[in-house]
């Protein structure tokens, strides 16, 4: 495999792993010092079913790439309208500061499963060796 080929493959990967980092910091928001360490184990656990969704997002691209990328990247899509509409809609966000908040969000996602989907085709060229 050509260098270019691996650091395709690792630069989708360290992306989607530091974007799930980013989005499970959030779940930090749900312990409160005011609830007993069942109810704030119990909180944490909910707010991190989007990264545990999110990482069976990445072990499916990392096994399949084409896949998981194209899961990743609905994923990312689907982020950003979520989060815009939360944002615009429900908390009455300026269209401009939830545009931002959606596309911080979501990008990371978006971008990594079309480096997974490039890095599947990238692989496949080099192994047919049409160059």
């Amino acid at each position: 495999m050509k260098t270019s080929t691996k650091v395709l493959c690792w630069t989708a990967r360290i992306l989607c792993i530091l974007a799930i980092l980013f989005i499970s910091l959030f779940a930090l928001d749900s312990v409160s010092s005011e609830r007993t360490f069942w109810q704030n184990a119990t909180a944490l656990l909910m707010s991190l079913i989007p990264s545990f969704v999110l990482l069976a997002a990445l072990i499916i691209a990392w096994k399949w790439e084409k896949t998981g990328g194209i899961i990743l990247t609905i994923i990312g899509l689907a982020l950003s309208i979520f989060v815009f509409v939360l944002d615009y809609k429900r908390n009455h966000f300026p269209v401009a500061n939830s545009l931002k908040n959606a596309l911080i969000l979501a990008i990371p996602f978006v971008l990594a499963g079309i480096l997974f989907i490039l890095s599947h085709y990238r692989k496949k060229k080099e192994l047919s060796g049409v160059q």
